[in-house]
């Protein structure tokens, strides 16, 4: 198959090369880690399922391509970065013969899981939108991946007359996991799903046991939101024009004119005295603050309302936010060095109680320091809506339509 740059010189060689590259680069990052998924992205030529993008956007291992928008301009299908495909298929462990349902079908990461599988195994990949199903089984069979049956349907009902599946593998953000997924699921199977859980998502390996699902690991990502009947939306709580706001989920409850008046009072400043490494990952915070805050959003701002000072530079990626009330606080990082190589945590607070928010946010923060920074990271558990209270540990109980999450921290062995 002949692959073009944008100037019609490419060759079938170009692409191989920048397909090598890409690996290198993967396995440099210990995103690829194991020899079948390694074999699996040196094999499958990715620039087949998203033509007329150039081949560096194609095989840079960070980058998304878009394939559709909505009238809005949003994405709402794309062929997701390398390196969260590469994770994902790490977390899932497949294993030649296995039966795989992919959820969210874009062609490409199908294509990887059928080299996982091989000959003896089944690929179903389904998706609600026809012209993404269109595109898939065109790329699948320019490429020779007829063996993988692709399917249109709303994805909530799973796809029964083919389960049971050893794996679940979901391309699109979830936030929630409907029965189907769980039914449809081998005793013992693993379900990966980028999962939303208080406007935060990590694609969680959930393994089933006993009639619920238990965490065996998850990885920071980001994708794009699942559609039909499991779609759940954020909102944007506006809080100062459309310069700043909260992102939060839809039902969740705020009194969006007090934060408003909160924001215009004067901030409150507290330093944690946690300092992290310029190229230390602090998601793992994040996460313990998301399940420690009784009310948790996210502040976003537009470059204006940063560069006047109106809030930190920390809300131009969504500053992870306390909410108490009529008072918020929310986290900023600066730096401590002339190169950057370390920075500290530093907290704000606005509103009437904004000293008592950020001086309870500080102590979260060094508890985690204290704690967590270094422990085995948080147990994720997913029980069925209507499961007893009894029946559940200790933690931080997200309600979603269909399940029960429990979020806890073991502490360090």
């Amino acid at each position: 198959m002949n692959t073009l740059r944008d100037d019609g010189t490419a060759t079938e060689q170009d692409a191989a090369a920048l397909r090598a590259a890409m690996v290198d680069q993967l396995r440099a990052h210990d995103e690829l880690c194991t020899a079948p998924v390694i074999q699996a992205f040196a094999t499958v030529p990715r620039e087949a399922f998203a033509p007329g993008a150039p081949l560096a956007q194609v095989y840079n291992r960070d980058d998304v391509v878009i394939t559709k928008r909505d009238e809005n301009g949003l994405a709402t299908s794309s062929v997701s970065a390398p390196r969260i495909q590469a994770m994902m298929l790490e977390q899932a462990d497949i294993q030649p013969g296995m039966r795989v349902l992919e959820i969210g079908s874009g062609g490409y990461n199908a294509a990887l899981i059928a080299e996982l599988v091989g000959t003896g195994g089944h690929v179903t990949t389904v998706d609600i939108d026809p012209f993404v199903t269109d595109r898939a089984t065109e790329f699948l069979a320019q490429t020779g991946y007829t063996q993988v049956r692709v399917l249109r349907a709303d994805a909530e009902g799973g796809v029964p007359e083919h389960a049971p599946f050893d794996r679940i593998i979901v391309t699109a953000g979830a936030w929630d996991i409907p029965p189907a997924w769980t039914e449809q699921l081998a005793e013992g199977g693993l379900l990966v799903v980028p999962l939303r859980m208080r406007g935060l998502t990590r694609s969680v390996a959930l393994v089933r046991e006993q009639g619920r699902l238990v965490s065996r690991g998850y990885v920071l990502c980001g994708f794009v939101p699942i559609l039909g009947a499991g779609a759940n939306a954020e909102r944007l709580v506006l809080l100062s024009g459309e310069d700043v706001a909260l992102r939060v989920d839809g039902d969740q409850v705020v009194d969006a004119d007090a934060l408003r008046d909160a924001l215009s009072l004067p901030q409150v400043v507290r330093e944690s005295g946690v300092e992290v490494g310029g190229f230390e990952s602090f998601d793992e915070l994040d996460l313990f603050l998301a399940t420690a805050l009784d009310d948790f959003g996210l502040l976003v701002a537009t470059p204006e309302a940063i560069e006047s000072g109106l809030v930190q530079r920390s809300a131009r990626m969504g500053a992870k936010t306390a909410l108490a009330g009529c008072s918020f606080a929310y986290r900023a990082s600066q730096a401590t060095s002339d190169d950057r190589t370390s920075f500290k945590f530093v907290v704000y607070g606005h509103g009437r109680d904004g000293e008592a928010v950020a001086e309870e946010y500080v102590a979260l923060i060094r508890e985690w320091d204290r704690l967590h920074r270094h422990g085995p990271g948080a147990r994720i558990e997913v029980f069925p809506a209507g499961t007893p209270d009894a029946e559940i540990g200790e933690g931080r109980l997200i309600e979603k339509n269909h399940t029960r999450v429990l979020i806890s921290w073991p502490s360090p062995s």
